[in-house]
């Protein structure tokens, strides 16, 4: 540990001055965490814009090259892009160059860095893939928060991850300044916050070397979320977000499927989607509390339809009568656009449909209503189904023309399940409830779904999760 931390001391920088010189005390705390051989292996560590992220990733993994690696181990650096990647290789080579002390120890091959020993540091694009299969004995993820939220780079990170433990006392490393907490590297921050296997050190902004009014210069330049994680570290959700985490929190109220409760009038939001979307069936009702009416998610049902197998609209219809029969004779609303057919034949079989026409006007209110029970804690959502919790986390509220919004996505994500609930939650504070201990009349299921029932009645499909 002492070779490890003398060296770094010692990394030469673009102005002359060694690193040891001007590091500040939350750098060497982290440095010494990194190379203490009784402490943690595995660190998650944030600071604000400008905290010499790139210069001590860089320093960091060509210390461990020259002073601790062992023969034939293998360790990567993972830049978010292409570009990041040639940076971080770019200020490796820099250093080495400036370092008498490196020089013989290190060389430098483009995006690889060898060690006299023979092992080596690899720097590589987390968009580049083929992470599974390696056996890194160090690993660094480089501006983790900043990574696009897609799948093939969460893959990345399950692979960094998992492959830590191929290796006895591998260490893993994020380094990375505060993001929005609907990033998934929120959630590894927040358990790697609670386990003893990593240690965490979020250093505050601003920068002990920034000057102040440099950095008030920029705030008008800047969203004020956007000046929270860049420069003071604090996970912001964007002004654009549907829900902050704060707010999406306080809407968790129970778990698990509720089941129907006798008199109670439930409405069912359906958003079809066929090929590219998903097809989601959303079964809500509204309580009354002292605060207001809650509209509470009883049971949403997904399916997934792909070009070659587009979803059955024969299994939406059977599930809609089955829940119809199960919840009280609940009313469907839905855009009578994405399926004539579908309301026809609901309508044929007696139940209850509401048309809700999309529109850009009637898109947008559907937008706000929803913006408005978040924001109001007026919605109660079920706690342990991540996947519902992460899409609204991840929706956004654009606005399409002056005062008229919509609900969109990012890549990679959706937002069917969001409209869906939307539909139902609109419908239920837009429509009279029944009058005062009215019973809700249920027109019964057609003989077909009841003397041969379709295997989607019974089993919700293979497309489905959801069982009775």
């Amino acid at each position: 540990m002492t070779a490890a931390l003398d060296l770094m001391a010692g990394l030469v920088l673009e102005d002359g001055r060694t690193w040891g010189d001007v590091a500040a005390d939350f750098q060497w705390r982290d440095v010494e965490a990194i190379f203490d051989p009784e402490g943690p292996r595995w660190h998650f560590i944030t600071r604000p814009r400008g905290g010499s992220k790139t210069t001590d990733v860089a320093g960091v993994a060509l210390v461990w090259l020259a002073t601790e690696a062992p023969s034939g181990a293998r360790g990567y650096v993972f830049a978010g892009d292409e570009d990041q990647a040639a940076g971080l290789a770019d200020a490796a080579g820099g250093i080495v160059d400036r370092t008498p002390e490196l020089r013989s120890a290190v060389e430098v091959q483009a995006l690889k860095l060898r060690g006299r020993s023979g092992a080596t540091v690899e720097v590589r694009a987390a968009d580049g893939g083929g992470a599974f299969g390696l056996r890194p004995s160090f690993v660094i993820n480089d501006e983790l928060s900043n990574w696009d939220d897609v799948r093939r780079l969460r893959r990345v990170w399950a692979a960094n991850v998992s492959g830590a433990h191929k290796v006895p006392g591998a260490r893993l490393i994020v380094l990375s300044s505060a993001g929005e907490p609907s990033h998934w590297s929120y959630r590894v921050l927040e358990e790697a916050r609670r386990s003893s296997h990593w240690r965490v050190s979020e250093t505050p902004g601003p920068l002990p070397w920034v000057d102040p009014e440099d950095l008030e210069a920029q705030r008008p330049l800047l969203m004020p979320s956007e000046f929270d994680r860049l420069h003071l570290n604090r996970w912001t959700s964007a002004e654009d977000r549907l829900v902050t985490a704060d707010d999406l929190a306080a809407c968790v109220g129970h778990t698990g499927w509720l089941d129907p409760v006798p008199d109670t009038r439930y409405i069912a939001g359906l958003d079809l989607g066929l090929k590219r979307d998903r097809s989601v069936l959303s079964v809500c009702h509204s309580k009354s509390l002292p605060t207001g009416r809650v509209i509470v998610l009883d049971r949403q049902i997904v399916w997934s339809g792909s070009r070659r197998e587009p979803v059955d609209l024969a299994e939406v219809q059977a599930t809609c009568v089955h829940v119809a029969e199960k919840y009280n004779g609940c009313s469907f609303v839905f855009d009578p656009w994405q399926s004539a057919q579908l309301a026809q034949n609901l309508l044929a079989r007696k139940l209850r449909v509401v048309e809700y026409v999309f529109s850009q006007q009637s898109v947008g209110r559907l937008a706000q209503r929803l913006f408005n029970l978040l924001r109001e804690h007026g919605l109660d959502l079920p706690g342990d189904d991540p996947e519902l919790l992460a899409e609204l986390a991840n929706v956004r509220i654009r606005e399409t023309s002056p005062g008229v919004y919509r609900m969109d996505h990012d890549a990679d994500r959706h937002d069917d399940r969001a409209t869906s609930l939307a539909l139902a939650s609109n419908q239920l504070l837009e429509a009279a409830p029944p009058r005062r201990g009215a019973r809700m009349k249920y027109y019964g299921p057609p003989s077909w779904a009841t003397s041969q029932p379709r295997e989607a009645a019974s089993s919700w499909g293979t497309n489905t999760a959801v069982t009775w």
